[in-house]
């Protein structure tokens, strides 16, 4: 293996959103037996900075599920967002229901209630402020957020979108509250190919670690794939391998006894 492609929420920092000294060591011991390390998550480039600078990430990483795919200096390598017809289509579906809704554009976050459920977790997650939320005027979007702890509701609105829009967007759970809606391209599975194809490396020889169903479209593209302890069970039965839970240093002990011992 040449390449592990990492989640973050659930999977690399832990529940307080911290990366561990453990998982920080060993990264640092996969660089150095030459396995290159990266990161993928739904978050936003300003979310993800922290980490690529904690790990001294140089090298691509992919924001927004892969939409977004960048460097730590702040070049853009590739970039795909909801086009703003779609994007309209997609709060017009939301209208009504009982959600908060995020809009991520032009490296803003953007909420319908700034003070809502979930976003004091977000600020941390984004590293940054929310701004409110009026109208994208036409604008594209990097990723539209819906938000409610009532499960049954997510399900019913994701089934509903999905019927609604088709391939025209990639609408599926990065976790059990949030319904994350992103350009077609914009999953983890094309995701995980663009960065494996970034570094040089062919996607048999990656290998990829996550924890929701978000994960699932790079587990099917990846060569290997690894699901931390504390995921969904569907989650976990779809991976080659199981790791301890992201708060038991999950991703520390998948490097180490199931990466590095594993690789000649």
């Amino acid at each position: 293996m040449k390449l592990v492609v990492s989640d973050v929420d659930g999977t690399l920092v832990d529940k307080r959103k911290r990366l561990t000294p453990a998982t920080i060591a060993a990264v640092a011991d996969l660089r150095e037996a030459g396995v290159a390390f990266t990161i993928i998550s739904a978050r936003p480039r300003s979310g993800m900075m922290p980490i690529a600078d904690a790990l001294a990430l140089e090298r691509p990483m992919g924001a927004f599920n892969g939409g977004t795919v960048f460097t730590r200096d702040g070049a853009i390598l590739f970039q795909q967002r909801l086009a703003p017809d779609v994007a309209r289509q997609v709060l017009d579906l939301a209208r009504g229901v009982a959600v908060d809704t995020w809009v991520f554009a032009d490296d803003q976050w953007h909420a319908s209630d700034p003070q809502g459920a979930h976003t004091a977790s977000e600020r941390i997650t984004s590293n940054q402020e929310p701004v409110a939320f009026t109208d994208l005027n036409g604008r594209a979007a990097d990723k539209i957020t819906f938000v409610s702890d009532d499960e049954p509701l997510l399900e019913d609105l994701t089934a509903r979108m999905r019927a609604a829009l088709g391939d025209l967007a990639t609408i599926v759970q990065s976790q059990p509250y949030y319904l994350d809606v992103t350009a077609p391209v914009a999953n983890k599975g094309d995701g995980v190919a663009r960065l494996a194809d970034a570094f040089g490396v062919a996607l048999a020889d990656t290998i990829a670690i996550g924890d929701q169903a978000n994960d699932l479209a790079m587990f099917a593209r990846a060569g290997r794939s690894i699901a931390m302890g504390q995921g969904p069970q569907a989650v976990r039965d779809a991976a080659d391998a199981v790791t301890l839970a992201n708060d038991q240093d999950g991703v520390a002990h998948a490097i180490t006894h199931l990466i590095l011992e594993q690789t000649p």
